[in-house]
């Protein structure tokens, strides 16, 4: 049986990725903060389908918790088959009104532990020439967001640092895939502090157990990059590379500004 590492794993996409696995027969290695979530799911889990689970509670905006999951699994004798880079918030609001350090933690989950822990298993990947990771990206990788700028960006750096790695690998066997969801049926609207005026959206809503489903497909067919919404978030994600920026910086800071919300 293979392992899947997961963060983020308690709720959300991270949940949705671990409930699917555990069916499939997966091994799993459950990370998020939450040390009562993590035991229920992974209780549940082990009774329902017979498999391993390990949790590690570990906040991974804190500096050595990369390397904290990696010496677990180490000592574990754990070999992580399938490495889900899921962990990740935002925040709406002006960039110079908001909080530094909420802002300065966004980048060290997004990205930072997304790299750490990618540079630590990779490797191990590369020497069996087998390994998967799926690294958790968003559609608004595809366009500055004013009012969301470190959250839309950070996306952008996984999108790009996602799919040159997908380049990197492929000759060692190892799949690199990076899901771009649009709008999903999570609490991210509310963790993120949107306006209920923008929390709203009239595009196709996904559940997490059809992000989950349409991303696992996608690894299998060693696709570097899915989009995973409507009509509609397959155009806009194609449209802003195309777009001129100062249109479309004019446009998204017209949809998002704070003062239009009144």
């Amino acid at each position: 049986m293979s392992t899947a590492l997961i963060t983020g794993a308690s709720s959300g996409i991270g949940k949705a990725f671990a409930q699917e696995l555990a069916v499939r027969r997966t091994n799993l290695v459950l990370v998020a903060r939450s040390e009562d979530k993590l035991k229920q799911l992974a209780n549940q889990l082990k009774e329902q389908h017979n498999i391993q689970v390990d949790i590690i509670a570990q906040d991974l905006t804190e500096h050595h918790a990369a390397a904290t999951i990696f010496d677990i699994t180490k000592t574990k004798g754990l070999t992580i088959d399938l490495l889900i880079n899921n962990a990740g918030f935002g925040c709406y609001g002006d960039f110079a009104q908001e909080d530094r350090e909420r802002q300065v933690k966004i980048v060290q989950l997004n990205i930072l532990a997304l790299v750490d822990l990618t540079h630590r298993f990779l490797p191990l990947m590369r020497e069996r020439r087998s390994g998967s990771i799926i690294n958790v990206s968003s559609i608004t990788a595809f366009q500055p967001i004013p009012y969301l700028s470190v959250y839309a960006a950070s996306k952008a750096f996984i999108l790009s640092f996602s799919e040159a790695l997908w380049a990197e690998n492929r000759q060692y066997g190892v799949r690199i895939l990076v899901t771009c969801p649009g709008p999903i049926e999570t609490n991210f609207f509310t963790e993120a502090n949107f306006p209920p005026a923008l929390a709203g959206t009239k595009e196709k809503t996904y559940s997490c157990e059809e992000v989950v489903s349409q991303s696992l497909k996608a690894l299998e067919q060693w696709q570097p990059t899915v989009i995973i919404g409507d009509i509609t978030t397959q155009l806009r994600s194609t449209l802003a590379r195309l777009v001129p920026r100062k249109i479309l910086l004019n446009i998204l800071a017209k949809k998002f500004q704070i003062n239009d919300l009144r």
